[in-house]
């Protein structure tokens, strides 16, 4: 009896643990991902897929603002955490960081989308 309230104890405890996992930094909303404010996200083509870096910093990151994970956010499916050259962390999908465009001022704009040509909608 002592080894069956263990194991439901455990399972328990598990079960717990599975449900406190982070959900998914973005989410699909019109045919487009977006952040949890429910904003596009964008890529930038200068950033290399699977290096775990963004190029896009100082001035770059004030008009394209990084989707920021937390220190605790840990990887999931596609999406991966990077470190920023500031030291925060950065959400990507498939290896390519994750950004808003700073003139998409609602829910649904999608104005950064072909900005010089480098900047792109993230569609799933």
């Amino acid at each position: 009896m002592k080894f069956l309230t263990i194991a439901v104890l455990t399972a328990a405890l598990l079960g717990g643990c599975a449900s406190m996992s982070s959900p998914p930094p973005a989410k699909v909303a019109d045919g487009v991902l977006v952040g949890p404010n429910g904003m596009t996200l964008y890529t930038f083509d200068r950033d290399v897929t699977g290096s775990g870096k963004s190029v896009c910093n100082d001035p770059c990151a004030t008009n394209w603002p990084p989707l920021l994970a937390a220190d605790t956010d840990k990887a999931s499916g596609d999406y991966t955490v990077i470190t920023r050259d500031d030291g925060k962390k950065q959400w990507a999908m498939k290896g390519k960081p994750l950004y808003y465009w700073v003139k998409d001022t609602k829910a649904g704009d999608k104005t950064g989308d072909g900005v010089q040509n480098v900047w792109h909608i993230v569609k799933p």
